[in-house]
C-alpha cells in the first residue's frame, strides 16, 4: 500500500490526469445532478486500488451519509501520477494521500495548494515485515538480509536511522530494487523483508498460514509515527465552501465510526463496491483497523501537531525535504472537530 507522488506537474499534465480520471464519468455525473439537483457534487479521489483504508468513504456513499448533509459525491481512482495534483487543481475537492508524500509538495518552490482535512489512522502502522525463519526481530538483524526497496531518499534514510537506532550498519543491508505490491508472494523470492502496512499486507500473510516478523517503524522512533493515509481538501474549496466541506467529512467520519462499530457489515459493503478484492483478507483486515482509526484520540481524523512537526522537522534536519516545512503547514482540525 506505498505510492511514491509526484508534485509541481505542469498544466498540460495536469489536463491529461483530469482527462483519465474523469473525461469517462462527466456524462453519469451530469445525469446524476439532474436526478437530484438539490444535491451538491463532489469527487473523492482515492490513492490507489480500493482497500480497507478506504472503507467509511464506501459506507458513507452506500448508506446515504453524503446525501443526508445534501452531497452526491463520486469516488474515483487515481492517476498514476497519485490525487494530490487533481485535488490542489479544483478538479477534485477531496483526495487521499500521505504525509511522507505530501512533504514534497508542501516543501517545493510553489507549496501544493491542498490541507489535511482528517487523519484515516492515528497511527502509523508501517514497517517491515519478514518470515520468522529469518530472525529479524529487531532493525538492527535487518544486517546481511536482502531488503525490497523503492530507491527514494526517503524510505532508506527512515530504515537507515532506524538501524543505527539500535546499532546496526544500513551499508549491510543487500538493496533489491523492487516494488512490493503483494508481500506473500515477495517473500516467496529472494526478499528477506519488505517495508508494508501492516493492516493490508500483514494480514494477507496471516491469511496465506504465514509466521512472520513485524517491526513497526513507529516503535524505534518518535518522528516515525507519522500520519498515514489522510483526507486531503482542495485549500479553494476549503475556504469558500467551509460548511460543504465540514458537511462531507461529518458523513465520513459517521462511516468510519460505522466500520468501527460494525466490521463485518462495513466490509460487505466496500467487497460490494470493489468485488475484485478478497472478501477473507477485507473482513481480516476492517477487523485489525476498527481498532486503529480512532485509537487513542478524542474522535476520529483528528491531528496531533507535535507529530506532525516532529516528523516534517525530522524530514528537514536529514536534508530529505529541499527547504523547511514552517511548523503546523498542511494540516488542520478546523473541518473535523465537532
Amino acid at each position: 500500500m506505498r505510492m511514491v507522488k509526484k508534485y509541481g506537474l505542469c498544466v498540460l499534465l495536469v489536463i491529461s490526469m483530469v482527462t483519465s480520471l474523469c473525461g469517462c464519468q462527466t456524462k453519469r455525473k451530469a445525469e446524476k445532478k439532474s436526478e437530484n439537483s438539490s444535491l451538491t457534487q463532489l469527487t473523492m479521489v482515492l490513492d490507489q486500488s480500493p482497500n480497507t483504508n478506504h472503507t467509511g468513504i464506501y459506507v458513507a456513499q452506500q448508506l446515504g451519509y453524503f446525501e443526508d448533509v445534501g452531497l452526491e459525491v463520486e469516488i474515483v481512482l487515481p492517476p498514476d501520477e497519485g490525487t494530490t495534483d487533481v485535488v490542489a487543481s479544483g478538479t477534485a475537492e477531496f483526495g487521499i494521500d500521505t504525509q511522507e508524500d505530501l512533504a514534497e509538495g508542501f516543501s517545493a518552490d510553489n507549496p501544493v495548494t491542498a490541507t489535511a482535512v482528517a487523519a484515516i489512522l492515528q497511527h502509523n502502522l508501517q514497517g517491515i515485515i519478514s518470515t520468522k525463519d529469518k530472525g529479524i526481530d529487531s532493525f538492527k538483524k535487518i544486517e546481511d538480509h536482502s531488503f525490497a526497496t523503492n530507491d527514494t531518499l526517503m524510505e532508506q534514510t527512515i530504515l537507515r536511522v532506524a538501524m543505527e537506532g539500535e546499532g546496526g550498519d544500513f551499508g549491510r543491508v543487500h538493496l533489491l530494487s523492487s516494488f512490493v505490491d503483494n508481500a506473500v508472494d515477495a517473500l516467496h523470492t529472494d526478499i528477506d523483508c519488505a517495508w508494508i502496512y501492516y493492516g493490508w499486507e500483514g494480514i494477507r500473510c496471516q491469511l496465506a498460514g504465514m509466521v512472520t516478523n513485524f517491526v513497526p517503524f513507529a516503535s524505534t522512533n518518535e518522528a516515525f509515527d507519522y500520519y498515514s493515509p489522510v483526507i486531503i481538501g482542495n485549500n479553494k474549496f476549503l475556504s469558500e465552501q467551509p460548511d460543504t466541506s465540514r458537511a462531507f467529512l461529518s458523513a465520513v467520519k459517521k462511516g468510519y465510526q460505522y466500520a468501527i462499530d460494525h466490521p463485518k457489515k462495513a466490509a460487505e459493503i466496500l467487497c460490494d463496491n470493489a468485488p475484485e478484492l478478497d472478501a477473507q483478507l477485507v473482513e481480516k483486515s476492517q477487523q485489525y483497523l476498527k481498532d486503529k482509526y480512532i485509537a487513542d484520540a478524542a474522535q476520529f481524523g483528528v491531528f496531533d501537531s507535535d507529530r506532525w512537526n516532529t516528523f516534517y522537522n525530522w524530514l528537514w534536519q536529514n536534508k530529505i525535504i529541499p527547504r523547511e516545512i514552517p511548523e503546523n503547514t498542511g494540516f488542520t482540525n478546523e473541518y473535523i472537530m465537532d
